[in-house]
């Protein structure tokens, strides 16, 4: 895919699962890459040796504080002059139940709905109007098969926050394509990551892998490629959609 070869893109969460994984698919399609991450830098300068320092820029910073997605941005605009992709990818995945005190459920609520909902919206109204000034750009965020099927009790934050998420691409979607912005959500299922081994270790995995007719966990390559093929810009028709990746887990 060539079309990637000196595109600038910022990923965030990319220190590892998921976000490294499209790291690694984005510079191999010769793309330069802003690789923001939040407290684990040696993971992330372990991502950037991997791939090249010379086509990375490394970025921290705290999503969950309101002003940090904007700086993220910020400073990712500043390192080429331009960026022409942005993937969502940071998140949480956090258990919270009903019987927990309203103060802990109220802020784990808030939490999941910062992070994983509002940074990105705060990052794709900036990805908005700068690609408006340079006549189109790539959004792509990163959502979940809970966003339409929902999660247990515990995980509701987390599905509405991804429903948002999905809500929001397609606004964006049906709002910008004329301008040449494109828009684009992944929905992944449960994807090999140390975020899911946590909940693998509460919960076990047997009954996960009972329910995905595929027989097996997606690995975060599943996702990153399908992630890198809509960088690319070689599926403009399909801005607004939505790409399961769950091993027909839930098949819409």
């Amino acid at each position: 895919m060539t079309e990637l070869q000196g595109k600038v893109a910022l990923v965030t969460g990319g220190s590892r699962g998921i976000g490294a994984a499209t790291i690694r698919a984005l510079s191999a399609e010769k793309a330069d890459v802003v690789v923001h991450y939040h407290r684990n830098r040696a993971r992330a300068e372990a991502v950037v040796r991997e791939v090249g320092p010379e086509r990375c820029l490394l970025v921290p910073a705290a999503l969950e504080n309101p002003p940090a997605a904007r700086a993220l941005w910020n400073e990712a605009v500043t390192w080429r002059g331009h960026l022409d992709v942005l993937i969502n990818n940071a998140g949480i995945f956090e258990p919270v139940g009903i019987a927990e005190d309203a103060e802990t459920w109220r802020q784990a609520w808030q939490r999941t709905l910062q992070i994983n909902l509002l940074a990105a919206a705060e990052l794709c109204r900036a990805a908005v109007t700068h690609f408006q000034d340079r006549g189109g750009g790539i959004i792509i965020n990163i959502a979940s098969r809970a966003a339409f099927r929902g999660d247990t009790p515990d995980y509701m934050h987390y599905a509405a926050s991804k429903a948002g998420l999905v809500a929001l691409t397609r606004s964006i979607a049906r709002g910008f394509a004329a301008e040449g912005v494109l828009a684009y959500v992944i929905a992944p299922g449960f994807v090999r990551t140390e975020m899911t081994d946590d909940f693998f270790a509460r919960q076990g995995e047997d009954a996960v892998l009972g329910e995905i007719p595929l027989g097996e966990i997606a690995a975060p390559e599943d996702v990153a490629n399908v992630a890198a093929f809509l960088a690319s810009g070689r599926a403009r028709h399909a801005t607004g959609a939505t790409f399961d990746i769950n091993g027909a887990s839930y098949v819409r």
